[in-house]
């Protein structure tokens, strides 16, 4: 019996010293608050949200009900902020456990204060949206990612106050940590600097089609920092450093009012000059009375008899589509093509292809005559056989040289 009091007494005194000197009564006792405002968070969080979703539909903006749904998050965490409190409130702390009781409660409060600022970066960026004339989609971007920074700066920053550290030597030393940082990362400056000039210049925006000669072509997906996203028309994706999009050519493909079509069309040279005629005011008339093509003076039109090629008489075809699309200019490519064939052969002509022609002013005059043997039934004799093998080879000399002199004198001639 006296045993069994000794062993009471020991639980009695693990009880009440607990951890830390606290008793295990109060620690359950406030883990208990803890999970309390834990299970009433779901709740908390729809009367909450709810509450304010019914105020924001009663606005014509939809700016605010966005800005709702983004706040789900941070406002579902405030139940856990509020039961922390007061489970520490509860418990009987004192000394260093209090301090860090207190500066861990302030953690929190901040944490979620900008936990939902940084959300609401979001809906803030479609008004800066409506500043089409300022600023462009990927300058909005970049705007939004530096406010996030920024924020996320502020409360990093705000937080190691709470906890005694302070800021401003970090800042300092990271001034001098920077400059040695610098040496070692000029591309990524340089890099940043290329990604700023380049939304500073609107070279180009997200969803535009670019082309940078001997780097890339394809759809541009994103503008970051460092680099910039384009997907090839082949669906791969192609991140280019932002330098090399700031210091070379960049055609823009999307911004173009119209599409050109520039040919040259060759065509025979036994082409009578009205045949010509015929076959230019035939594509020209086409073309400007179409509506698939812009007409002077909105663009340039030119159906011209260019140049006398080496083989051909050569026709320059420049005109602009109206459409920018690519398949339908595709198909008004094509019908122009068809019409281009069907004037052509309407006209009695056809198109050249490349060929040469060799003239040969003279052959030489002491050219052998051609041997033609007799019939060997007529002549049996062993002698008139020896003579025919004789003048046979004969021929076969002078007919090797006669191809030779042929042969040195088109080479003079070219």
């Amino acid at each position: 019996m006296e045993q069994f009091k000794r062993f009471w007494l020991l639980v009695v005194d693990v009880w009440e010293k607990g951890v830390g000197g606290i008793d295990l009564g109060r620690i359950i006792t406030a883990a208990l608050i803890l999970l309390g405002f834990l299970l009433i968070r779901r709740l908390f969080t729809r009367l909450v949200i709810r509450r304010i979703s019914r105020l924001a539909q009663r606005t014509r903006t939809t700016i605010d009900d966005e800005a709702v749904e983004l706040l789900e998050r941070p406002v579902a965490f405030i139940p856990v902020v509020i039961g922390v409190y007061f489970a520490v409130a509860y418990l009987p702390l004192d000394g260093a456990l209090e301090t860090v009781a207190d500066r861990f409660v302030r953690s929190l409060i901040v944490f979620v204060i900008f936990w939902g600022l940084v959300r609401l970066v979001q809906p803030l960026s479609i008004l800066l949206h409506r500043l089409d004339n300022v600023l462009n989609a990927s300058m909005v971007e970049w705007l939004n990612k530096a406010i996030k920074v920024a924020l996320v700066f502020i409360a990093t920053a705000t937080i190691l106050e709470i906890w005694g550290i302070r800021i401003g030597p970090i800042i300092a030393g990271l001034g001098l940590f920077g400059v040695a940082v610098a040496l070692g990362a000029q591309d990524l400056f340089k890099n940043l600097i290329s990604g700023l000039l380049i939304l500073a210049e609107r070279r180009f925006n997200i969803g535009d089609w670019i082309c940078v000669d001997g780097v890339v072509e394809g759809t541009v997906e994103s503008i970051g920092f460092r680099s910039t996203r384009v997907r090839r028309f082949d669906k791969a994706p192609v991140f280019v450093p932002n330098f090399q999009l700031s210091d070379r050519s960049v055609t823009n493909f999307s911004s173009m009012s119209h599409r050109r079509i520039y040919w040259t069309i060759g065509v025979e040279y036994r082409t009578s000059v009205e045949q010509l005629r015929q076959i230019r005011d035939g594509i020209e008339a086409y073309i400007l009375n179409s509506d698939a093509f812009a007409h002077p003076p909105e663009v340039s039109t030119f159906v011209r008899i260019d140049r006398f090629s080496d083989s051909s008489i050569d026709i320059m075809v420049y005109c602009f589509t109206r459409t920018t699309d690519w398949g339908r200019w595709l198909e008004i490519k094509e019908a122009l093509a068809y019409r281009i064939k069907e004037i052509v052969a309407a006209a009695g002509t056809g198109f050249a292809f490349p060929s040469q022609s060799l003239y040969v002013e003279t052959l030489p005059t002491d050219r052998a005559a051609v041997f033609i043997p007799p019939d060997e039934k007529e002549r049996p004799d062993q002698r008139l056989a020896a003579e025919y093998q004789e003048a046979a080879t004969e021929t076969r000399r002078v007919n090797s040289e006669m191809e030779s002199r042929l042969d040195e004198d088109l080479d003079r001639k070219g």
